[in-house]
């Protein structure tokens, strides 16, 4: 896919206040760990988290999503006439019904002929909606829309650990299952994109490239929709290892499918922002792609895996940072359980 019109406008973000170690989380499976004879700082250690955030109990997904979203609004200096889709992209909502996207539109005061709906998919659910809204952006069906989202993840680390610590028949073995849970944190991201006419930044989205593996639908999943569940008690299994080494082998095949679309070279790429796991996954996939680690920007040591917000998060911090440059040619890659990639394609015009 290839754009002519389309600008990556604002990236914003909003982090919880409460900060949860891994060294906590492993004090708090002292049970298991004593039952098992693990090692202390086995967490962190394998997945190179140190630790998340956890917003304030009760908080519902729409709230942080407001702020974020009008954050990057702010940001992108864009009047909220122009913005024509609102979309709600994270995994975790407020309810079965409405869209979520419906309470994020009211409060933000957008207009009416504003389209507004949640998009659900895994880890790439802000991504998608990147792709949708340049696709209406391109067709001039729309000239600007925002796509934002809220991942909370105290009640998936709360109850895994209390699974772990009271399942006594569970071993060593088993427990894999259960360790991409307790890596999961909590954050709010929100992407404005706009056509180029009302651009001030010149940050063009030039493309990208998806690709599916179904087969491998079954790695990462959670039991039913428990956003239906009053009592509100997720948990999920990864198989993290075929899902790291599946996944990479996914993104291999979008890669050099994005290459050929974009029609660079590994060394044209200046800088990246990808889907943040932990630091196994970011040294395979570097080396699988064969890409410097060092034109990535990784959040995961002190943000952990925030779902569909740890891409936009990580970038938000980035350009913050001054670590994007005009000119840069900049690599969004997206890697979800599904099996599902998308990377796509910016050239960095220099404000912002």
């Amino acid at each position: 896919m290839r754009y002519q019109n389309v600008c990556l406008e604002a990236i914003a973000y909003l982090l919880p206040d409460e900060i949860v170690a891994s060294e906590e989380i492993e004090t708090r499976l002292e049970p298991l760990y004593a039952r098992l004879r693990l090692p202390q700082g086995r967490l962190e250690l394998m997945t190179g988290i140190r630790e998340r955030r956890f917003w304030p109990p009760g908080t519902s997904m729409s709230e942080p999503s407001i702020l974020s979203a009008e954050r990057a609004i702010a940001l992108s200096g864009i009047e909220k006439q122009h913005i024509g889709a609102l979309l709600h992209g994270s995994v975790c909502r407020d309810f079965l019904e409405p869209a979520t996207a419906c309470g994020v539109h009211h409060a933000l005061g957008l207009p009416r002929e504003c389209a507004v709906y949640d998009l659900s998919n895994a880890c790439l659910g802000l991504l998608n909606g990147a792709v949708q809204i340049a696709n209406a952006i391109e067709l001039g069906q729309i000239r600007a829309g925002v796509v934002v989202g809220t991942e909370s993840s105290r009640a998936l680390v709360e109850n895994t650990i209390h699974q772990l610590n009271s399942d006594a028949s569970l071993s060593r073995n088993d427990i894999k299952l259960s360790v991409a849970s307790l890596t999961i944190g909590s954050g709010s991201a929100a992407i404005v994109l706009c056509h180029k006419d009302l651009s001030r930044t010149g940050n063009r989205l030039l493309g990208g490239a998806m690709r599916a593996n179904t087969d491998g639908c079954r790695l990462c999943h959670s039991g039913r929709d428990e956003s239906a569940d009053p009592g509100m008690k997720p948990l999920m299994w990864t198989d993290s290892e075929t899902l790291m080494r599946e996944g990479i082998a996914l993104g291999k095949e979008a890669f050099l499918l994005f290459l050929e679309e974009m029609q660079w070279k590994p060394e044209d790429i200046h800088k990246t922002f990808c889907h943040q796991v932990g630091k196994a996954h970011q040294k395979l996939l570097f080396d699988t792609l064969g890409l410097n680690q060092q034109i990535d920007y990784a959040t995961f040591e002190f943000l952990g895996n925030t779902g569909t917000v740890a891409l936009p998060t990580a970038a938000a911090i980035g350009i913050e940072q001054g670590r994007v440059r005009p000119g840069d040619n900049v690599a969004m890659m997206g890697i979800g359980s599904g099996i599902n990639v998308i990377i796509l394609g910016v050239r960095w015009g220099g404000i912002g």
